[in-house]
């Protein structure tokens, strides 16, 4: 079965590869305007999910993660939506240079040829994965979790219908409907027809993924996010960014995890974190000096500065310094999002320039790192590794280059 969905999907991009900009951007229009028509049936094949995840005991972050809604649904067409207006970066030409030899060599972007995505129980990005491969040119084999099953195959049943009715090949997108983990693993050594390999979800996930696939692999990593409270903080900034990062929404990669407080301020800060965080039901695990200043903050161990908690929990350390602070959170960052809240100019440099993550703020919050708030529509994750994606990966992610030469006539002696 797996063979002969990555002939398919081989064979598509091929012809995907082929499509002009108004083509493409025409198909994700419909399939856009088709997500909302088809919303009712979308929403029952959800629900079906959304009661399986309940009966298993999912925390209430991950069913919200799970959820499809009207809201949800016009907001997942909207992503598209943004795709469509965005430029094409497919045949951009990067550099074009004549040689001594009269060769001229240039350099142009290209599609991938055909991505695999493996995910967890976030429905949504179902419909941001074909956006962003089908506008690059790329073809895409969807693997997702168990627990969104019924609402992929509704996902995609919408799509393949549009490209049906288009005249473009349905196998631009495909669904891996068996949701046993050895076929997962049988699909991670797919090398003959999958391109690149794009884990999303959680460390156990990613790590099986790196481990075990043959298909080179672009790793999106988990979000142990820290906010550093500089000692020239301003609190009346600090208290809602730290409140918006953490408990806007529980269940994303993006959420702050962490807190890094320098001890000039902690006694002031402390105090206000604490009000706003136990107000909110939200637990405090810090170290010795946090602890001697608020007692509501539970005593916390080494894992807990290292741990994505996805829940309302959240880790807090004292330092003496910003060089500690950045060692703390080089030390343990996940190497997705990291904030300083600082008035202090060199501090906030300094920042920028030593924290070792995708995606680094001054005086905001680490929510932003989302490719639909950076402006690219959609993304397929956010890339922790150094390779040619990092942060979030958008179109450009999705694309390689080649080599034009032209020539008249040229031998080499």
């Amino acid at each position: 079965m797996l063979e002969e969905l990555g002939k398919r999907a081989k064979a598509a991009s091929r012809l995907l590869a082929k499509l002009g900009q108004n083509e493409k951007n025409n198909i994700l229009l419909k399939s856009a305007d088709a997500l909302v028509a088809h919303a009712d049936e979308i929403i029952a094949a959800n629900d079906k999910d959304m009661e399986y995840a309940k009966s298993k005991g999912m925390s209430d972050a991950l069913l919200d993660r799970l959820k499809l809604t009207p809201e949800r649904l016009e907001g997942i067409a909207e992503g598209v939506r943004e795709v469509v207006a965005l430029e094409d970066p497919i045949g951009e030409v990067l550099s074009m240079k004549k040689r001594p030899n009269g060769l001229v060599i240039g350099q142009k972007r290209v599609p991938i040829g055909v991505i695999g995505f493996i995910y967890e129980s976030r429905p949504n990005v179902t419909i941001d994965g074909f956006a962003l491969t089908f506008k690059t040119g790329n073809a895409i084999i969807l693997r997702g979790g168990s627990d969104c099953i019924n609402s992929n195959i509704a996902l995609v049943k919408v799509i393949k219908e549009v490209l049906r009715n288009e005249g473009v090949t349905e196998d631009a997108i495909n669904l891996i409907e068996n949701t046993d983990r050895e076929i997962a693993r049988q699909f991670m050594k797919l090398d003959k027809y999958v391109d690149l390999l794009i884990p999303r979800g959680g460390a156990g996930l990613i790590r099986t993924v790196v481990e075990n696939a043959t298909v080179p692999v672009i790793e999106t990593g988990t979000g142990n996010c820290h906010i550093f409270v500089d000692a020239t903080a301003d609190m009346e900034k600090a208290i809602p960014i730290i409140k918006n990062a953490k408990l806007q929404r529980l269940g994303v990669c993006n959420a702050c995890e962490s807190l890094v407080i320098h001890k000039d301020i902690a006694d002031k800060a402390i105090p206000m974190i604490v009000d706003m965080l136990s107000e909110n039901e939200c637990e405090i695990r810090g170290d010795e000096i946090a602890t001697s200043i608020s007692s509501y903050i539970k005593p916390a161990t080494d894992e807990d500065y290292g741990t994505e908690y996805l829940a309302k929990i959240i880790s807090a350390k004292v330092v003496d310094s910003i060089d500690e602070a950045i060692d703390h959170i080089n030390n343990y960052s996940t190497g997705h999002s990291e904030a300083i809240i600082t008035e202090n100019y060199e501090n906030a440099q300094r920042f920028l320039d030593e924290i070792d993550s995708a995606c680094v703020y001054v005086n905001a919050s680490t929510r932003f790192t989302d490719g639909f708030m950076f402006g690219f529509g959609a993304e397929l994750g956010i890339s922790t590794q150094k390779l040619h994606a990092r942060g979030p990966m958008g179109l450009l992610a999705l694309t390689s280059t080649k080599f034009i030469i032209y020539g008249n006539g040229q031998i080499r002696e």
